[in-house]
């Protein structure tokens, strides 16, 4: 599968113009009046502009130095919904508020958090399962006590007298009523609700909230039933009727729940396809703005929430909320486009999982091999540490066994158990750190940002 890195790489190798350049947007700011679509939140009229930000669990496994770009570039751009509804892991956290903090931006934003505090790991093993079949007893439900320790904690860290947006699960009513406490005290501005698409119709057409959280992108529940367009037909008419607001989680597709891999998403189905003309009527210049274009012209949604690690693809990402949107006309002749275009075949069950691309063997002087010795450390802990023997750089990653590497180019070398490693520079030329590049058990490709000690 392909995610929009790849993708990139690829259609640009085949010729095509795709990725958006900052001379690309500005000229897009310049036509458009250069800001972003905004939309009223419906219980309020407050208004929000339609693209909003996560780093999820890339706070956690991507390099911090090039995360805190991307949010100063959703930000300088008009960004403003920061969201943070599927970190889950305490680093992720503490890494997403640094960064707040050391861009000084706390105060200017609108914090959309999830209602429930990520535990601290457990120093025991998981109990054995109940039943047999892989499953151990279900976890016990949210303390709703919890919550409000949980607001003043997120206050205290934010530096912020009140978070804008907190998200619960729509069968948790205990917390929910413990909410709407913390929304009258003035410590939350907005409620919000996340869930199966049964339980938030049950939910929505009896309790009063601001927002509801759904994945929803172009992509129809038959390829990609995480985030699909299946919401049209009830959940997003819904909202409109009970005037609840949108944020769309998910719209590249994805969504694999998998902590640091990068997502399939839906650019696997326009490998190599051209951008159609008709997509400069809403002017859509990448395959990332007609999907989020797609999204966005649903007047029932509020915000799409996108997630990356790369500046350059928060420009794009921007870009999508400029301009002229779909009517509903051309938002069915986008729909019907995509769904002509073939699902990308999963592996077979018991197949290999696919590699990560090596290249060719070169050899790399002992100069070159000596600028990379040392440790490196991913936030969450994990350590490789390098050494140079005689020709051979080595490598001890974590727990495993030391391995020779092998170079593939100046700057990646590979361990011949299947990861590589890709060493980053900085304008100097002195090494900052690596991305840890390898493929799980399931065949998710994924990036681990290792920072050099």
């Amino acid at each position: 599968m392909v995610n929009r890195r790849e993708f990139l790489e690829v259609t640009l190798g085949a010729g095509a113009t795709l990725s958006l350049t900052p001379q690309l947007l500005r000229a897009l700011q310049l036509q458009q009046g250069g800001k972003l679509i905004q939309r009223a939140i419906p219980s309020t009229g407050e208004k929000l502009p339609v693209i909003g930000l996560t780093l999820s669990n890339h706070a956690a496994c991507a390099n911090p130095a090039a995360l805190k770009e991307v949010l100063k570039t959703f930000f300088d751009n008009g960004g403003r919904l920061f969201d943070t509804m599927h970190q889950n892991s305490k680093t992720a956290e503490e890494v997403t508020v640094k960064l707040v903090n050391e861009l000084g931006i706390q105060n200017k934003l609108f914090y959309s958090w999830r209602s429930l505090p990520i535990p601290a790991p457990s120093p025991t093993p998981p109990p054995p399962p109940a039943d047999g079949r892989g499953r151990g007893s279900p976890p016990p439900p949210p303390d709703p006590a919890t919550l409000k320790p949980h607001v003043d904690t997120m206050l205290a860290k934010l530096k912020v007298p009140r978070l804008d947006l907190v998200m619960v699960g729509a069968q948790d009513l205990a917390r929910l009523a413990v909410l709407r406490e913390e929304k009258k005290a003035g410590r939350v501005r907005y409620i919000g609700v996340t869930g199966s698409n049964q339980q938030l119709e049950s939910l929505m057409r009896t309790e009063a909230v601001d927002f509801i959280g759904v994945p929803y992108t172009i992509a129809s529940a038959e390829s990609y039933p995480i985030a699909n367009r299946g919401v049209e037909e009830t959940i997003l008419p819904l909202a409109q009727e009970r005037k609840i607001g949108v944020v769309a989680f998910f719209p590249f597709g994805g969504a694999n729940g998998v902590s640091c891999t990068s997502d399939a998403g839906i650019f696997a189905r326009v490998v190599n396809k051209p951008l159609p003309e008709w997509a400069a009527e809403f002017d859509a210049k990448t395959w990332a703005q007609f999907f989020l274009k797609y999204v966005i012209s649903h007047p029932a949604v509020t915000v799409a929430r996108v997630g990356t690690t790369k500046a350059t693809h928060m420009l794009d990402d921007i870009g999508g909320g400029i301009g002229r949107l779909p009517n509903e006309a051309m938002r069915k002749r986008m729909a019907e486009l995509f769904d002509s275009f073939p699902v990308p075949a999963l592996p077979k069950p018991g197949s290999p999982p696919p590699q990560i691309p090596q290249g060719p063997e070169v050899v790399l002087s002992t100069a070159i091999l000596d600028r990379y010795v040392g440790e490196y450390k991913a936030t969450g802990g994990f350590t490789a540490t390098f050494r140079r023997d005689g020709a051979t750089l080595f490598v001890k990653a974590g727990n495993n066994p030391e391995a020779p590497l092998t170079g593939r180019s100046e700057t990646r070398l590979s361990d011949p158990r299947g990861p590589v490693f890709e060493f980053q520079l900085d304008g100097q030329g002195r090494v900052i750190g690596a991305y840890l590049e390898q493929v799980s058990p399931v065949g998710t490709p994924s990036r681990l940002w290792l920072e050099r000690k």
